[in-house]
């Protein structure tokens, strides 16, 4: 069939639903017409008897089909659109509980970078959002939106969760970049809080993976280091106030010299999902001239 004649056929075509109605006022009218026809006596009125009685019951019986039929299709055509409107109120639902859990999340984290804000109230804080960062699962660095214009200077100290995130190392006048202390070139002047012996911290993107990093340079003669212990941010650091919870040492290992150990810390910020941050708004710098 060319296009042309396909096309005339197509628009000849009659809609379902017009073609059932009408069948349907036909049937009505046939039905109507031999139920009012007058069957008289006689051979001819047995001849019309014979015909019409069962034309009358067939008509009868394909138009109480075609009237279930049409029923049928309108309960359909409520049903689809009722559960249309009933996917509507779900994918409606779906949103508004995602916008729940996602407040409830946020709610969460200010309440930990509050508590957080009351463990370190000698400092002075200023909240700020994660804005960005850089590929993959684990912020080694990320961008914040505070920036110059909010005060916010390189080597800020930053904390998240229950202690330090790492520091800020680049701003702009909205916005600032920071620097983790799980990235491998990280390295924190740290001591063991109960015991005040100094370590030193390091970054390492392999480690994290197993929610690791590491330090070295322990020197604990007396073997008072446990595992579990609380490693803090060290006094004698350039560019870190001292005191901020770095995490717990996960285990402890004797270095080949026979003078220092090693081995792995947990730290207490969660590094995998981060979007809130406190900036501690004093340089370590300014610090040290104040206390000495």
């Amino acid at each position: 069939m060319s296009p042309v004649v396909k096309k005339k056929a197509e628009k000849k075509k009659i809609p379902p639903k017009y073609a059932l109605l009408a069948v349907t006022v036909l049937c009505i009218i046939l039905m109507a017409l031999t139920y009012n026809g007058k069957i008289g006596v006689g051979p001819g009125s047995a001849v019309a008897g014979a015909v019409l009685v069962p034309l009358q019951k067939g008509l009868t019986s394909v138009c109480n089909d075609l009237v279930e039929e049409a029923g049928r299709r309108r309960n359909l055509d409520e049903l689809i659109e009722e559960n249309k409107k009933l996917k509507d109120e779900i994918d409606s639902l779906q949103v508004e509980n995602a916008r729940l859990v996602q407040d409830r999340y946020e709610l969460t984290e200010l309440r930990a970078l509050y508590e957080l804000d009351q463990t370190y109230e000698e400092y002075d804080t200023v909240g700020a959002k994660v804005i960005g960062a850089d590929s993959g699962s684990w912020f080694d660095s990320f961008i914040i939106d505070k920036g110059s214009d909010d005060g916010i200077e390189v080597n800020m100290n930053v904390m998240a969760g229950a202690g330090l995130v790492g520091i800020v190392s680049s701003t702009g006048k909205n916005w600032a970049r920071v620097n983790t202390i799980i990235a491998d070139n990280s390295n924190v002047s740290a001591m063991v809080l109960h015991t005040q012996d100094h370590l030193i911290v390091s970054g390492s993107m392999e480690l994290i993976e197993q929610g690791r990093i590491s330090y070295s340079q322990l020197i604990d003669d007396d073997s008072q280091v446990q595992k579990g212990d609380k490693i803090v941010t060290s006094n004698i650091s350039d560019k870190y106030l001292p005191g901020i919870l770095i995490g717990y040492i996960a285990s402890i290992n004797t270095d080949s010299n026979q003078l220092t150990k090693s081995g792995l810390v947990t730290p207490v910020a969660d590094f995998e999902h981060l979007s809130q941050v406190l900036i501690i708004t004093r340089l370590k710098e300014s610090y040290d001239q104040t206390n000495h």
